[in-house]
């Protein structure tokens, strides 16, 4: 799909599907077929990146220049059609006139941002300003993914850490292990997502240098400054992640160790009465106890007797 904006009234605009692209000052490309692509480098001049090219990890391949034009590639968040979430490649070129934007996934601030360009901190007013702006809704993104790792945090901890006299289930237990790695991984693509953009504003912020862009130098410098302050928080988050996935598998173990010793505790409790049982039921021929008259009700009673004095013994010393 091929999405073109135009600055109407210090606003974005979407323009027709059969409008010159010479006209807008942002073409997002999403998912492109071959004849979007084959547009944009007809009518601009520019060639877009296949899907390949974008994953490509070297910094060559990701920043660079090409005829005039910027290209910058960050892996961010986002979702695929079929609603599953990952980190994808989106790529950024900036020419002298306008922003283009190439992904094959859906990261939500593209979804967004359209509608509430203008009122950015940077605003919309050249395709520097729009670009900042964009970066900014992404940055803003990420942090509420942040802050939502945080909260789901914070309810498997107050399930997991609370005391109650009823322990968790062992499908309770597994299903805060998978919370906790759900949100880990959600932890692993915002840190993805605040490296790879940090690494690209860094550059654009010396090519703008070379342009003499320096009015937005100071929006830069924010940028820089936010995503630092989240890089800290996703460090922090990062180890409660990993206390809470400690204490749920400690739970684990002691659950499991529960089971165990109950177990080991019924098979010692039969132990003594199966000795008895044991000594009583030999083939031997010399055994008086088989002559009495009352030798099976003694064997049975203290069968019995065996079992509930080590039943006593262990309540004694707590082990019940």
């Amino acid at each position: 799909m091929l999405f073109a904006y135009r600055l109407v009234d210090r606003r974005l605009e979407r323009m027709g599907p059969s409008a010159d692209l010479r006209e807008a000052i942002w073409v997002d490309l999403y998912r492109p077929q071959p004849e979007q692509a084959a547009k944009v480098a007809e009518q601009l001049g520019i060639e877009v990146p296949t899907l390949a090219d974008m994953e490509e990890i070297e910094i060559s391949n990701r920043l660079y220049r090409e005829n005039g034009n910027d290209f910058m590639t960050a892996i961010l968040p986002g979702q695929l059609p079929d609603g599953a979430q990952l980190s994808g490649p989106v790529t950024f070129i900036l020419t002298p006139e306008r922003l283009v934007t190439v992904r094959h996934h859906a990261p939500r601030p593209f979804e967004t941002f359209s509608a509430r360009a203008d009122r950015s901190s940077t605003g919309c007013a050249t395709h520097l300003r729009l670009f900042l702006g964009l970066v900014e809704e992404i940055v803003s993104r990420l942090a509420d993914l942040l802050e939502a790792t945080g909260r789901a945090l914070d309810t498997i901890a107050a399930r997991v850490y609370a005391g109650s006299s009823e322990p968790l289930t062992p499908a309770e237990l597994e299903e805060a292990l998978r919370a906790v790695g759900r949100q880990g991984e959600v932890l692993a693509r915002v840190r993805l997502g605040l490296l790879t953009t940090e690494r690209m504003l860094s550059v654009f912020g010396l090519w703008m240098e070379e342009r003499k862009d320096l009015g937005l130098k100071g929006f830069v410098k924010t940028l820089m400054r936010d995503m630092q302050a989240l890089e800290v928080h996703v460090d922090f988050l990062s180890g409660r992640v990993g206390l809470a996935t400690d204490t749920t598998l400690g739970m684990v173990n002691l659950s499991q160790n529960q089971t165990v010793r109950i177990v080991s505790v019924v098979a010692v409790l039969f132990l003594p009465p199966t000795l008895i049982g044991t000594v009583y039921g030999m083939n031997f021929h010399n055994m008086p106890e088989l002559d009495w008259p009352w030798g099976y009700p003694m064997a049975l009673v203290l069968m019995v007797l065996s079992a509930v004095l080590s039943w006593a013994y262990f309540k004694w010393r707590g082990w019940l």
